[in-house]
């Protein structure tokens, strides 16, 4: 049928509507222009011009623990698949945090301190460099003789080392014969499409940002050594002695949790090889970071789970711990537990990876297919504590968020799913208490509310308990609201549209905001500006209630869920639950009838894990 100018008026009308859903809210110009080049689409997927830098790192390891030094000799193949010609070659080495002469977010001893790292030979593209790095920050930059034209390769060779720092923070030493070998390596820095070169420093509060990818790298320790690293795990038969070994492997395919290795074995010296040094090999790809923790005396549990039901697909549960780690000795029943919750209910994406392991240490942090988590002394704090960690999985390691500029995209969705879970392992009743206790309630009752900035704040520019109330809580009831709002079956169908369009990706902000727009079909961009673009905060008041219409006033601004608690005056309850769509007409103020024509005597306005700021304004008694 012919169209006429009407109708085809009508459809250019209905597809601009569909693909504006982003310009409604605040944009930097970067990324109006990403937006603008066709790198993004305001569909919410990787635009048709799409691109992001990959490299292949093949890197020897090695650690002597008399002396504390980590030394490597690696190398990278960086592929440029940009339309730009790179002419300098920043590279990151995230340890430089411990020179005295960085700069750090806060204050620390002197056994954090070290001198950092030392480059002693440099080849870019078989050219000899004279840099041995030593001025660098935690940013280093390489002017290079030959520039790197678009939709090239060169390669790059370094070796180095650098001194493990005495004290341990999300690396380091552990003990004296236990380490936490993370960020050990100079890497190159991300390029992209929004931003160009990633030149931030590392300051120790906001975390990372690194390229997807494939690693091949071997670690050489001492014998009696045990390597826990990110990774397949390639040459067991060559380091282990042969019953440990069977045992390993049989853990790869069992529910039953086996002790690797125990306290008197480890002390006996029967478990590795017994060469003066061994040489562990492991191979990772299309990841973002690789890792790894070593001990002469850590016990060695394992066991597996079933991560993916339609292809029974198994991941490695592997914790290691010291004897007197109490916390760990349920390491791997737990992250049973959470790889299988996270697999199917929360955010019900297969695990992606082959292997978690819970280590040991201080960090309380996240790696690819680690955890470096403290011992607490309380277990049940202990495995929220692991489960945060390891729902990190999915953001940032499945989606490439820009952890140092917007946190809140992989800190806030750790904290929602570490709320989930808690539901389904404790009861509503105990998560609730935890969450509330532990990510609302010093947002909610902070005194220095100046400190309190949109969530969209980038990371970097905000501090102490502005970022981590952008990071974990606001932004965590962010997603929460969402979920009350859109319902469990089209949250999770958005959610998952998300994921699949950014999965091994560098998604912003605004690409989740438009995936989600598309996905659920809705314009829910009065939501986003509501939460992320503004100064508001949680805080309801019972204006009024006349002729069975209770008046609610929004005081505080945020599009929250809530509960009206109706008394009557027979004494019997009605809760009246209200989604944060209640809000999307009139954000300050909204009139809720109630059916009953009983007589009111109460009014109450709960809004559970959404605490508010004043709630003695929260009940009016109906005279």
């Amino acid at each position: 049928m012919k169209k006429t100018p009407f109708q085809l008026l009508l459809v250019a009308f209905l597809f601009l509507a569909q693909n504006t859903f982003a310009q409604e809210l605040y944009m930097p110009r970067n990324i109006k222009n990403a937006y603008a080049k066709g790198t993004r689409s305001l569909d919410g997927k990787p635009g048709k011009n799409y691109w992001q830098n990959h490299a292949k790192y093949t890197m020897e390891i090695a650690v002597d623990p008399k002396t504390k030094i980590v030394s490597g000799t690696e190398t990278i193949v960086y592929e440029n698949n940009s339309k730009d010609t790179l002419r300098n070659l920043p590279i990151r080495f995230v340890n430089n945090l411990h020179k005295p002469s960085s700069p750090r977010s806060g204050s620390v001893s002197n056994d954090f301190l070290s001198d950092g790292l030392t480059i002693t030979s440099l080849k870019i593209a078989d050219e000899v460099y004279k840099e041995d790095g030593r001025k660098w920050g935690t940013v280093g930059n390489i002017k290079m003789k030959k520039p790197v034209p678009p939709n090239s390769k060169v390669t790059i060779n370094i070796e180095w080392n650098y001194p493990l720092s005495k004290e341990s923070g999300r690396e380091g030493q552990i003990d004296e014969t236990t380490f936490f070998v993370a960020y050990s390596y100079p890497r190159v820095s991300v390029f992209d499409d929004y931003n160009g070169w990633d030149r931030l420093p590392h300051t120790d509060r906001q975390e990372f940002y690194n390229d997807f990818n494939d690693y091949t790298f071997s670690v050489k320790a001492p014998k009696n050594y045990v390597v826990y690293a990110t990774g397949d795990f390639l040459n067991p038969d060559e380091v282990l002695q042969p019953g440990f070994s069977a045992r390993l492997k049989k853990s790869y395919g069992t529910d039953e949790i086996l002790h690797i290795a125990n306290e008197q074995e480890l002390k006996t010296g029967v478990v590795t090889k017994q060469n003066d040094w061994n040489v562990w090999k492991f191979e990772a790809k299309n990841i973002s970071d690789v890792c790894f923790g070593l001990s002469d005396h850590y016990l060695w549990d394992a066991s597996s789970v079933i991560v993916d039901k339609k292809t029974n697909r198994r991941a490695s549960v592997q914790a290691a711990y010291d004897i007197k780690g109490t916390d760990f000795t349920d390491s791997v029943k737990n992250n049973q537990y959470a790889l299988s919750f996270f697999s199917n209910s929360w955010p019900g994406v297969p695990y992606p990876f082959s292997k978690m392991t819970a280590f040991q240490g201080f960090a309380d942090m996240e790696y690819p297919m680690m955890c470096n988590d403290s011992q607490m002394g309380d277990p049940v704090f202990a495995q929220l504590v692991q489960d945060h960690e390891v729902a990190h999985t999915y953001f940032p390691f499945y989606m490439g968020i820009n952890e140092t500029r917007y946190a809140f995209m992989d800190e806030g969705w750790a904290t929602t799913f570490e709320y989930l879970i808690g539901i389904a392992e404790h009861g509503k009743e105990a998560a609730d208490k935890f969450y509330k206790q532990f990510r609302v309630e010093n947002y909610i009752k902070d005194k220095s509310t100046e400190e309190d900035q949109p969530i969209i704040s980038m990371s970097s520019q905000v501090s102490d308990v502005g970022y981590g109330n952008n990071s974990y809580g606001k932004a965590s009831l962010s997603y929460l609201a969402l979920k009350d709002l859109l319902g469990d079956d089209l949250f999770k169908k958005s959610l998952h549209a998300y994921m699949d369009n950014w999965n091994g990706k560098h998604p912003i902000p605004w690409d989740y905001f438009n995936s989600i727009n598309t996905a659920s079909g809705k314009n829910l961009n009065w939501f986003f500006n509501n939460w992320f673009f503004t100064n508001n905060y949680i805080d309801l008041s019972v204006k009024s209630v006349t002729k069975n219409v209770v008046s609610v006033e929004n005081v505080g601004g945020f599009a929250i869920p809530f509960d009206v608690v109706v008394t009557y005056s027979d004494k019997t309850k009605e809760i009246i639950h209200q989604t944060p769509a209640v809000w999307q007409t009139n954000q300050k103020l909204v009139s809720i009838a109630i059916k009953n024509n009983k007589r009111i005597e109460l009014i109450t306005i709960d809004g559970g894990i959404f605490m508010d700021a004043t709630p003695e304004n929260n009940t009016l008694a109906v005279k």
